[in-house]
């Protein structure tokens, strides 16, 4: 028999407000409200607001947690922040991963610094239990504790460029909190017994921990608060974004959203092969000039010795027709070379004289109409430059693709936030 599947805190508004409900993973999710194009063009010109309380949250604590994810995270936490690679210090979040020996993924995830000792996990759906165990193996015979906070805590994401109006309405002190939050930071605490509790907190005074980032590529926050508390946060911010077109948003938009901000889906796009070779290069520790790994880590040893042929390469398409990503194969001149990875549209890009444009984009044409674009990922045999029209099939179609290096233009998720207020 199969085992019933969990709920978020959301569930019951999801249903109440016309959610389409799917099983994603453990959970029973909304893929989509009334038209999963819509809410992906909410996030690119207003706002969207996600329930992402399915994901997994694990806390790192004592005086070897450094030490323990030094090992076990992909990135070298000496040197991963900003363009002059300065250590990851308090108030600052990172992406990478974790590694098994094979150098396979086991999942991405951002690690957060909350201070010295003291460490914040955020890893996928279902993944809780599986990464918390894999840092406690790691962690025998160091002073640390690891536990796993799945399903103890709400999470919700405001995504979009009326994001920071939104939230504005909705916080104390929305000056203090939005001064010095830059792309990937943080503020404030989900723990009412924290220090930090007090620096970010709705104007009832529930804290939250409030962080500068994202699965869309568009500029907004991710929220984490205490579960009892998710309901009323989400209703909050719902009144609060009314006047600013904010729509709430499943998974599908979430989905499209991140593929044309060229981000990997865990156990999908990154998976139990090598992970190297793919559009992600930034998630390794790579010293200046890539050739080399600035730190050793759980798995570096199998990747620096790889025989793996095979890259994963980001597609863009010249329309918004798709293939089924479940057994689509890849072909070049005949040839099949790979297999289709991730193949959704962008509802937000267009092609014009072979250039991509968002519908954001300033300085698009003013003929041209937005309708969208397919776009993913492929893994094949070698390397292909950027340019290479490959094509992509299921059972039922074919479609021209071409290799790029990017996919939506004119992203605003490192944009400075006084830009949006």
């Amino acid at each position: 028999m199969a085992s019933a599947k969990k709920q978020t805190p959301l569930f019951d508004w999801h249903k109440a407000n016309g959610g389409n409900i799917v099983e994603f993973g453990d959970y029973l999710m909304p893929v989509w409200y009334a038209s999963a194009r819509n809410e992906h063009l909410a996030v690119v010109c207003q706002a969207g607001l996600f329930d992402t309380s399915h994901m997994a949250t694990i806390r790192v604590f004592g005086a070897d947690a450094f030490d323990l994810l030094q090992w076990c995270f992909t990135r070298n936490l000496t040197a991963c922040v900003g363009k002059d690679n300065a250590p990851l210090i308090d108030g600052k979040c990172v992406y990478g991963l974790f590694l098994d020996e094979h150098g396979h993924a086991i999942d991405d995830s951002l690690v957060y610094k909350i201070k010295d000792g003291e460490y914040m996990v955020e890893v996928n759906a279902s993944m809780g239990g599986t990464v918390a165990t894999h840092l406690a193996e790691q962690a025998k015979g160091r002073d640390v504790q690891v536990i796993d906070l799945t399903d103890q805590l709400g999470k919700i994401d405001i995504q979009g460029p009326a994001s920071i109006k939104i939230m504005a309405k909705v916080l104390k002190n929305p000056e203090a909190v939005f001064d010095k939050l830059p792309y990937f930071s943080m503020k404030g605490h989900f723990d009412p017994a924290s220090t930090l509790a007090g620096q970010v907190q709705l104007l009832d005074g529930t804290p939250l921990l409030l962080s500068r980032s994202g699965y869309t590529g568009e500029v907004g926050f991710e929220l984490f608060v205490e579960r009892i508390h998710t309901v009323k946060v989400w209703e909050a911010i719902m009144a609060a974004g009314q006047e600013f077109g904010l729509t709430p948003c499943g998974l599908a938009a979430r989905d499209s959203l991140r593929a044309g901000a060229v981000l990997p889906l865990s156990h999908q796009d990154i998976g139990h092969w090598p992970c190297i070779h793919n559009p992600w290069p930034f998630a390794l520790p790579f010293a200046p000039g890539g050739d080399a790994f600035t730190k050793t880590f759980l798995g570096s040893a199998a990747l620096e010795t790889t025989t793996d042929p095979s890259y994963t390469l980001t597609f863009v398409g010249h329309d918004l027709r798709k293939v089924d990503a479940h057994g689509a194969r890849v072909f070049l001149k005949g040839e099949e070379i790979g297999t289709v990875l991730t193949c959704v549209t962008d509802m937000a890009i267009g092609r014009h004289e072979g250039r991509i444009y968002s519908i954001a984009s300033p300085d698009k044409p003013a003929e041209l109409a937005i309708k969208g674009l397919c776009c993913g990922f492929i893994k094949v045999k070698s390397q292909l430059q950027p340019g290479t029209a490959v094509e992509i099939k299921d059972g039922k179609r074919a479609i021209q693709v071409v290799i790029e290096t990017d996919v939506r233009p004119d992203r605003t998720a490192r944009k400075a936030l006084k830009l949006f207020l």
